[in-house]
C-alpha cells in the first residue's frame, strides 16, 4: 500500500487552497505554493517591504489560504486544521518537493503553462512521488509529452470537482505511461482517505461529468427556445422531479459560473469535431450577450436568476433570454410534476413525469431523450462501462440516477420505441439489452457490459457493505414497513431504517427491541445505519400533528414511552451497538445515537437536537443523556458540572447542528474512541468492524441510579440568563418559557444541587414535559408551520 503523507498543491487560487483545505481534513501535510509577486501592494511599500521580502514573495500562497477561512461552505471540517497547510512560492520552495509523496498541479487550464511548471518541478520529486494534474479536461497525454519517462509512469489527472469537500467526484485519467500499480494505489488512497468517489475516464475532451452534464445543460436550452419555456419553468422540470438535484439547469449553471460552463462548452467543441453533436457545444447567442454583460451567475449576484432585498424582502427574479430583462418568479406547476412530489424513489418518479401529457412533461422527455442517446454513444469513448458513467454524473453532477440508471426507470424497451417515433437515430447498443443493471437469483448486481456485450458484476471495492445486495441476497432477517433486519457476517446484525426520510415510526421502535435479541442471541452486536438521503431526520412530525389535535394525549404518551424504551434498549443491550450516522440526524436521529456504546459517522454528518424549532424538548431520552455526559465531563475533570450543563443547555435550546462529523467531538456527541469515516460507501462497513472490536471484551452497561443533579440552583441561572434574553428583544416570551422547561429537565428537576438520581426519574421528568409543552398553543403552531413550509416558527 502506498504511504503518502505529505502533499504539495501548486497553485492557491480558489480550486487549489479547497483541495489543500480537504487534504488537510484528511489529516495530511500539505505545501501550498504559488507564483511570486512581480510588485509591490501599498500596503507592503507603506511596511517598507521589498520584492525580495518572504512575506511579499508568499503572498498569493498565504492569500489563498486566508481566504479559506471566509469561503462558505466552509472547504475545512474544523478552521484549526488550517495549521496543516505550509505556504510558499514556486522560486524559493521547490527543493520542499522531494519530501512530498504525492504533488498535485492545480495552476490555470493553459497547456504551454502546465508544462513549464512541470517542466521545473520535475528535478524537485523524490524517486517514488506521485505527480497528477487537476485539469478539467486538458490532454493528459499532451501534457506527459516532455516528462521524463520514469516520471511518466507516476503521472496521471486526478480531477477533482469544486467545492472539493463537498463533491464525490474524482476523476482518475492515466497517460499511456502510467504504471497500473500507481493508478490502483492512488485510486485506493483517494477513496478510503479523502472519501471521494473514483471514476476511471478516458483521455478526451472534458472526460465524463463535464461533458456529458455540459451537453445535458446546452440541448436543454435548444429545447427550451425550441418549446417557448421559461428558465423558471425549465428548471422546475429538471431538478427533483426528472431525479437531478433542486439546483436544476440553470441554478446549477450559476453556481458553476456561465463564464466556467462556456469555457467548458467551448472546450468540447473545439477538440471534438467527430462528435455527431459538436454543433450543441456551440455557446448560445444569449448566453453570450450575458458573459459579456457580466451575468456570470453567483460569483457576480446575477445570472439566469438575480436575488437582491426589495423593501427589506428577498426576492429573486429569472432572466428572460427573448427580452433580456429579469422577471419575477411565476411559480410554475406542470401536472406531470405537481404528481411525483409525494414520490420518494426517483425511478418511479422519472418514469412518471416523461410520460405525462403537459409541456413540461414533454420537455422532460425531449431533453432527456437526447441526453440518455448522447451518452449512450460515448461508451468506449469516455469510459469503458455505465458503472463509471453513471456514477460521474450522481457524483459530480449530484444527479440521483445515472443516465444508464434512468433508462432502466423508463424502461429500455419504451425508450426505444418511443424515440424511433419521434425519428430519432438510435445506437443499435440500445437495440439489444433489457436492463443496464440486474440482480441475479443469488443477489449478485450486476452491469450490461456494452463493449463485451454481457453482463458483468459491478465492482465493490474492499470494506464497503451494500445493504441491498444483501437483502438481495437473502440476508434480510427481519422486516416491517418503517425497518429491516439484516445478517451482515461475522455475528453481525444491521438495523435499517426506510421509512419515508427515516422517520423515527412505530415500525422502526418495535424493530428495535427484536434487532437487539437477535444480536444478543445469536450474534456479538449491532449497528445502526442504512443507506437512505440521511440517516433520520427524527420523529414522524405529521403523527404528532394528529394526536395533538384530536386531543389523544395518552397516545403521545404511550408512543413517547415507546420511545425511550427503545433508545434504553439500545444503551443497554448485552451485546455493543454502534450507530453509523450521516447526512441529517437530527432530533430522534441524533437520540439514538446518543445511547449507542459508540457512534462512526460520515464525514458530512449534520447532527444536532432541534425539537425546539417545533415548540418540544428532546423526549426520547436526549436531554436525560446530555445531563448525564454533563455531570460525566464534570466528574472526570473534578470540576463544577455548571460550565458542562450551560454548553449543552444551549444545544438544546439554540438547535445548533453539527456543520460536520468533527465538530461532533465539541458537542459532546462523539467520544474518546469513536472515528469518522471519510468515504459514505464504507460507513456500514466501518461501523460493522467497530462493533467486532469492542465485542472481543465488551463488557454491558448498568442503568445509572446515583446521577447527581445539578438542580434547581444552576436552572435558576440559566432562567436569569433567559430572562435578559427575552428582555434585550433576542428571544420572545414563548421561547423563554421553553428555555426555563429545558433548563429544569436538563439540571435534574426541582432538587438540590448534587441529588443523586437515576436515569428513569430524568425519563419521567423528561416525558412529564414534553407532554407539558404538547398542551401549548405555540407548539402547535410550529409543528403546523414546519410541516407547511419546511422551516422553524418564532412565536
Amino acid at each position: 500500500m502506498r504511504q503518502i503523507n505529505r502533499v504539495a498543491v501548486l497553485g492557491a487560487g480558489v480550486m487549489g487552497a479547497t483541495i489543500a483545505a480537504h487534504l488537510a481534513n484528511a489529516g495530511l501535510e500539505v505545501l501550498m505554493l504559488d507564483i511570486v509577486p512581480r510588485e509591490l501592494t501599498e500596503q507592503e511599500a507603506s511596511c517598507g517591504l521589498t520584492l525580495d521580502s518572504p512575506e511579499v514573495r508568499n503572498r498569493i500562497a498565504r492569500a489563498g489560504l486566508a481566504g479559506l477561512a471566509r469561503m462558505k461552505p466552509a472547504p475545512f471540517y474544523l478552521k484549526e486544521y488550517g495549521a496543516l497547510i505550509e505556504t510558499g512560492n514556486f522560486e524559493d520552495d521547490l527543493e520542499k518537493l522531494k519530501d512530498c509523496d504525492w504533488v498535485i498541479e492545480v495552476v490555470v487550464e493553459n497547456m504551454k503553462i502546465k508544462r513549464s511548471l512541470f517542466e521545473r518541478i520535475a528535478p524537485h520529486l523524490g524517486p517514488n512521488a506521485v505527480l497528477t494534474t487537476n485539469t478539467s479536461g486538458l490532454s493528459v497525454n499532451e501534457m506527459a509529452r516532455d516528462l521524463p519517462a520514469e516520471l511518466r509512469s507516476r503521472f496521471l489527472v486526478t480531477h477533482f470537482f469544486n467545492p472539493p469537500r463537498y463533491m464525490r467526484l474524482m476523476e482518475i485519467v492515466p497517460c499511456t505511461d502510467t504504471d497500473g500499480q500507481v493508478v490502483a494505489e492512488m485510486a485506493e488512497f483517494i477513496e478510503r482517505r479523502l472519501g471521494k468517489g473514483v471514476v476511471y475516464a478516458k483521455d478526451t475532451a472534458n472526460f465524463i461529468a463535464n461533458r456529458i452534464g455540459v451537453y445535458a445543460i446546452y440541448k436543454g436550452i435548444q429545447h427550451m427556445v425550441e418549446m417557448g419555456l421559461t428558465v423558471e419553468e425549465v428548471d422546475s422540470v429538471a431538478g427533483p422531479a426528472t431525479a437531478r438535484p433542486k439546483s436544476a439547469a440553470f441554478r446549477t449553471a450559476d453556481l458553476v459560473g456561465l463564464d466556467t460552463l462556456a469555457h467548458v462548452g467551448t472546450n468540447s467543441y473545439d477538440a471534438l469535431p467527430d462528435d455527431e453533436e459538436r454543433d450543441v457545444f456551440k455557446l448560445p447567442a444569449f448566453m453570450d450577450a450575458m458573459i459579456k454583460q457580466g451575468l456570470l451567475g453567483n460569483k457576480s449576484g446575477k445570472g439566469f436568476y438575480k436575488k437582491e432585498k426589495v423593501d427589506g424582502k428577498r426576492q429573486i427574479s429569472y432572466y428572460d433570454y427573448q427580452t433580456g430583462d429579469y422577471r419575477s418568479l411565476q411559480k410554475p406547476k406542470f401536472a406531470s410534476v405537481q404528481m411525483v412530489k409525494q414520490i420518494d424513489d426517483p425511478r418511479r418518479k422519472i418514469a412518471a413525469v416523461v410520460n405525462g401529457a403537459d409541456q413540461g412533461a414533454k420537455y422532460a422527455w425531449r431533453s432527456l431523450r437526447d441526453t440518455l442517446i448522447y451518452t449512450v454513444n460515448r461508451i468506449g469513448e469516455i469510459a469503458d462501462d455505465v458503472v463509471n458513467i453513471d456514477n460521474a454524473m450522481k457524483w459530480g453532477f449530484n444527479w440521483e440516477l445515472g443516465p444508464f440508471e434512468m433508462l432502466d426507470a423508463i424502461g429500455v424497451s419504451a425508450f426505444v420505441k418511443r424515440a424511433q417515433k419521434d425519428g430519432v437515430a438510435i445506437p443499435e447498443s440500445l437495440k439489444n439489452v433489457d436492463s443496464f443493471y440486474r440482480y441475479t437469483e443469488d443477489g449478485q448486481f450486476e452491469f450490461y457490459d456494452v463493449l463485451g456485450a454481457g453482463y458483468q458484476p459491478v465492482p465493490q471495492p474492499a470494506g464497503q457493505i451494500n445493504l441491498e445486495i444483501l437483502k438481495r441476497g437473502g440476508r434480510e432477517v427481519e422486516k416491517n414497513g418503517g425497518a429491516s433486519i439484516i445478517d451482515l457476517g461475522d455475528g453481525v446484525y444491521c438495523l435499517e431504517f426506510h421509512s419515508k426520510m427515516n422517520a423515527i415510526s412505530g415500525d422502526i421502535l418495535s424493530l428495535v427491541h427484536k434487532a437487539i435479541r437477535r444480536a444478543e442471541q445469536d450474534g456479538v452486536g449491532l449497528v445502526i445505519g442504512n443507506r437512505g438521503a440521511n440517516f433520520s431526520v427524527g420523529a414522524n412530525l405529521m403523527l404528532l400533528a394528529v394526536a395533538l389535535a384530536e386531543g389523544a394525549w395518552e397516545d403521545v404518551d404511550m408512543v413517547l414511552r415507546a420511545f425511550q424504551k427503545a433508545t434504553m434498549a439500545v444503551k443497554y443491550a448485552k451485546v455493543p451497538v454502534v450507530a453509523a450516522p450521516f447526512g441529517m440526524t437530527l432530533g430522534g436521529g441524533c437520540e439514538f445515537c446518543l445511547h449507542a456504546d459508540a457512534i462512526n459517522p460520515s464525514a458530512e454528518t449534520y447532527m444536532g437536537l432541534v425539537e425546539i424549532g417545533v415548540g418540544l424538548l428532546p423526549g426520547g431520552g436526549g436531554t436525560k443523556e446530555m445531563c448525564i455526559r454533563a455531570v460525566d465531563l464534570a466528574r472526570r475533570y473534578d470540576t463544577d458540572v455548571q460550565p458542562f450543563i450551560f454548553k449543552h443547555f444551549r444545544q438544546i435550546a439554540m438547535a445548533q447542528v453539527s456543520m460536520g462529523a468533527a465538530e461532533l467531538a465539541g458537542m459532546g456527541y462523539m467520544r474518546n474512541g469513536d472515528a469518522i469515516t471519510m468515504n459514505i460507501d464504507r460507513l456500514i462497513g466501518d461501523a460493522k468492524q467497530k462493533v467486532l472490536a469492542l465485542a472481543v471484551n465488551y463488557r454491558p452497561p448498568r442503568p445509572l441510579t446515583d446521577i447527581p443533579v445539578p438542580g434547581r440552583s444552576v436552572a435558576a441561572s440559566i432562567k436569569s440568563q433567559l430572562w435578559n434574553m427575552k428582555m434585550g428583544s433576542h428571544i420572545t416570551e414563548y421561547e423563554e418559557k421553553m428555555g426555563g422547561i429545558i433548563a429544569d429537565v436538563i439540571c435534574g428537576g426541582d432538587v438540590n444541587p448534587g441529588t443523586p438520581v437515576t436515569e428513569e426519574y430524568l425519563l419521567k421528568l423528561e416525558r412529564e414535559n414534553f407532554l407539558k409543552l404538547c398542551g401549548n398553543k405555540q407548539t402547535s403552531e410550529r409543528i403546523q408551520h414546519m410541516l407547511k413550509t419546511g422551516k422553524p416558527l418564532r412565536n
